[in-house]
């Protein structure tokens, strides 16, 4: 029977939602959960402290329920999804609470970061710890090449962070620069995730590769959303206040094509409050309006949308049923945020 093309305008006849996934994946997230508890702990009293103080602190889990998602869709039978999918959990908290430092950012999913609390360089050694029971789970799992994966992903993040460290209040920052620092920083964690759930169910490569371009293109359509959700969104959506990008001299795809668009004039206002971190009272108001003078905010959404498509393009070469419905209205809920 031909598969019919579907794309992000036409999922939108249902109320997006990621419940569906939620509670496909729920018996596999409560052995996740339960184990990146226990992995959390130490003899070391501050470390588990911390990763406890961001673990708890909520985030939807989407990473390792993609992992459990895409194993699951190929009746795979074992624990080893379980392992990969709380390593993969790991790798992106210790990436969150590097960012934090990096960034020097104060909240983090509506908390007080941890670097607030406990300062830099306990958020700096406990992200690495994370790291390496992460690595410690990959290995336990026995798959080289899921191992493969995820390590090459965990090196790509860390490039993602260079990157960045570039374009930071850098108003010069073009789209292809941009792209790359979230292909690296974001789309890579999510298309690793994906790929491992074939891959341990001993899938064909061609199976591997959609799962994998399903992650990258939710990836990039997630963070833009983000980007979009900073000048435009609530801090419910965020976890975090709404135009902390804006104050903390990030330089996101909004703000890379406000630029591109923009006078000398109102490059100056960017200079200014980017690269100089010189922001006063209504500098936000003032960016918030020039994104929307130049179309910066709708245009960034409807790239995400078009990654969207691409992802939703994707399953189409993938076990048809409730796994796959679940993932693309997963695809669609992820861009309804700032609909």
């Amino acid at each position: 029977m031909a598969v019919v093309a579907t794309t992000y305008s036409d999922s939108q006849s249902r109320r997006p939602s990621i419940q569906p996934l939620v509670d496909l994946v729920s018996p596999g997230m409560a052995d996740v959960n339960e184990l990146i508890l226990s992995k959390a702990g130490s003899n070391v009293e501050l470390i588990p402290e911390i990763a406890k103080h961001l673990i708890s602190s909520g985030g939807k889990r989407l990473r390792p329920m993609l992992t459990l998602a895409f194993a699951d869709m190929f009746s795979y039978q074992g624990s080893g999804h379980v392992v990969l999918a709380a390593s993969v959990e790991f790798m992106h908290t210790a990436t969150l609470l590097h960012d934090d430092v990096v960034d020097e950012s104060d909240m983090r999913r509506g908390k007080l970061a941890a670097r607030k609390l406990w300062g830099n360089q306990a958020s700096v050694l406990v992200g690495d710890y994370l790291l390496g029971q992460a690595f410690k789970m990959m290995v336990d799992v026995g798959s080289l090449e899921a191992l493969g994966i995820l390590s090459s992903a965990s090196a790509i993040i860390a490039e993602g962070e260079v990157l960045q460290l570039g374009a930071a209040k850098n108003i010069a920052t073009t789209e292809e620069d941009y792209l790359r620092v979230i292909e690296a920083k974001t789309a890579a964690l999510f298309a690793a995730a994906a790929e491992v759930g074939p891959v341990i169910a001993g899938q064909n490569d061609a199976m591997k590769l959609a799962a994998r371009t399903y992650g990258l293109e939710l990836g990039y359509a997630f963070q833009l959303v983000d980007d979009a959700l900073d000048y435009g969104g609530s801090s419910a959506d965020l976890g975090k206040d709404i135009g902390d990008d804006f104050r903390e001299g990030k330089i996101t795809l909004p703000v890379v094509l406000a630029v591109a668009r923009g006078t000398d004039q109102d490059r100056l206002f960017w200079k200014r409050c980017l690269e100089g971190e010189d922001v006063e009272d209504g500098d936000l108001e003032q960016a918030i309006e020039l994104l929307r003078k130049y179309d910066a905010l709708s245009e960034t959404v409807s790239r995400a949308r078009d990654y969207g498509d691409k992802a939703l393009k994707a399953l189409e070469s993938l076990p048809q049923g409730s796994y796959n419905d679940a993932l693309a209205d997963t695809v669609s809920f992820c861009i309804s945020r700032v609909s």
